[in-house]
């Protein structure tokens, strides 16, 4: 169905749309060489970033994302370090 949610406008949440990115970069990384892996990190590393800092603030020092390969499956794995929010400003939104 797809195709008929494209046609006529049903729109996914970004959670599923993030995991079908992050599927399709693992898929990618798996087949790819240590320079592309680098590569890839990188990307994710700064993507990933860029959507928590739109809810959040973050320090980029405190992040951390590792790829851990298995022999059937390979893990993603992401430590944020996030600060404590006041929670005035939680009920606000932001």
């Amino acid at each position: 169905m797809g195709l008929l949610d494209t046609l006529f406008g049903r729109n996914r949440s970004s959670a599923p749309v993030a995991r079908d990115r992050l599927q399709i970069l693992l898929a990618h990384e798996r087949a790819g060489t240590d320079g592309q892996e680098s590569e890839l990190l990188n990307t994710l590393h700064s993507e990933i970033l860029e959507v928590i800092k739109k809810h959040i603030p973050v320090d980029q020092d405190k992040v951390q994302i590792k790829v851990d390969r298995g022999t059937s499956v390979s893990m993603l794995e992401i430590d944020i370090e996030v600060p404590a929010l006041e929670k005035k400003k939680l009920r606000e939104g932001r």
